[in-house]
C-alpha cells in the first residue's frame, strides 16, 4: 500500500529515527536534492547504518539516490542493496535507457551482496519534459519498476512555468503519467504538495490526484500524512460496492464461475481487483475489518 510516501533527508539523524513511529506508508530516505554536495558520503553512510540497525516495522523502505550522471548513484545503489533496502526510488528519469542501466547496476549489486537478483523494486521520479513524454517505456523498461512517480517541482522549472497550488500547469503531466502507470499495471505516485502549513490545500490536491487515478502522493512533511491518509480513503458507499463485488465474486467461484453477475452487471476479473483495492484503502485506514467482509448485511 502506498498512499503516503514520505521524503526524509538522509543527512537528519533524528529524522530518521522519528520514521520508525511516523504514520507512513512508505519512507523515502533522500541522498540527492535534500543533501549538500559535502554530505553525500555521510548521508549514504548514514542511511546504511538507519537500514540495519532501526525497526521501520510494516513501512516500505525507499532510497532516492543521487542522479544517474553523478558519481555518487553507483556507490549509492551498492551501499543500498548490501544494507537491504527494499526499493530504490530513480530521479530525473529521461527514458528507458536511465531504468535499464540502474537495473544492470543493481543486478551486479545484488549479486556482490548475497541478494536474489531483481529482489529490489524501482520507483521512476519522472521530472522532466523528456521524462513525462517517454513515460510507457519506462514503466515498461524493467519489471523491478513497480511505480511512476511525478516531480513537479522540477518539472515545471523545465517547462519554464511558475508552480501553483492549483497545478494545472501539470495537468497534462499527471494525466500522462497516471495513464502510463495504468496501462503498465503499477503504482503512480503524486508529486508532494510544498506548503507544508496549508493542510486543507494539501488535502484538496491529493484529492484531485485520487480523482485522476493516482494510487498514492509523495510528502515532504509528516504533518500532510493525515491530509493525504483522508484524501485517499475510500467512502462508505465505495466500502460498501467493493465488498459486495468481492462477496459475489467468491460466491461465482465456489460454482466454477469466471465472472458473475451483480445488479444486471457483469463482474470480472478487474473489477474484482479494483474492488479488493477499495478495501486494502478501506482496512489501511480503519475502516473495515475481515469480519466485515465476512458479513453479508442482505
Amino acid at each position: 500500500m502506498r498512499r503516503s510516501l514520505l521524503f526524509i533527508p538522509g543527512n537528519r539523524p533524528n529524522m530518521i529515527q522519528n520514521g520508525e513511529v511516523l504514520p507512513a506508508d512508505a519512507l523515502i530516505f533522500d541522498l540527492e536534492d535534500s543533501v549538500p554536495a559535502g554530505d553525500k558520503d555521510a548521508a549514504r553512510d548514514l542511511v546504511a547504518g538507519a537500514l540495519r540497525a532501526l525497526d521501520f516495522g510494516s513501512r516500505e523502505c525507499v532510497v532516492r539516490i543521487n542522479d544517474l550522471d553523478t558519481k555518487e548513484a553507483k556507490t549509492d545503489l551498492d551501499a543500498m542493496v548490501r544494507a537491504g533496502i527494499h526499493t530504490i526510488m530513480v530521479p530525473k528519469v529521461r527514458g528507458a535507457e536511465t531504468i535499464r542501466s540502474i537495473a544492470s547496476l543493481l543486478s551486479d549489486a545484488e549479486g556482490a551482496h548475497g541478494r536474489q537478483e531483481g529482489s529490489t523494486a524501482l520507483i521512476a521520479l519522472l521530472e522532466t519534459a523528456w521524462g513525462i513524454e517517454n513515460a510507457m517505456e519506462v514503466a515498461l523498461a524493467s519489471a523491478r519498476v513497480t511505480g511512476l512517480a511525478l516531480g513537479g517541482e522540477d518539472l515545471s522549472a523545465d517547462l519554464g512555468c511558475p508552480r501553483t497550488k492549483e497545478g494545472w500547469e501539470i495537468f497534462y503531466s499527471r494525466a500522462r503519467l497516471v495513464m502510463a502507470a495504468k496501462a503498465a499495471g503499477i503504482d503512480a505516485l503524486d508529486t508532494p504538495f510544498t506548503d507544508v502549513h496549508d493542510f486543507e490545500g494539501c488535502e484538496r490536491d491529493a484529492l484531485f490526484a485520487r480523482g485522476l487515478g493516482f494510487t498514492g502522493k509523495l510528502c515532504i512533511s509528516p504533518f500532510h500524512l493525515k491530509a493525504i491518509h483522508q484524501a485517499f480513503a475510500p467512502s462508505q458507499e465505495e466500502i460498501d460496492r467493493a465488498a459486495e463485488v468481492v462477496r459475489a465474486m467468491r460466491e461465482g467461484e465456489k460454482a466454477g464461475k469466471g465472472a458473475v453477475s451483480l445488479r444486471g452487471k457483469m463482474i470480472d476479473l478487474p473489477v474484482v481487483r479494483q474492488a479488493e483495492r477499495v478495501l486494502a484503502l478501506a482496512k489501511a485506514a480503519g475502516l473495515l475489518d475481515d469480519k466485515e467482509l465476512d458479513h453479508d448485511p442482505r
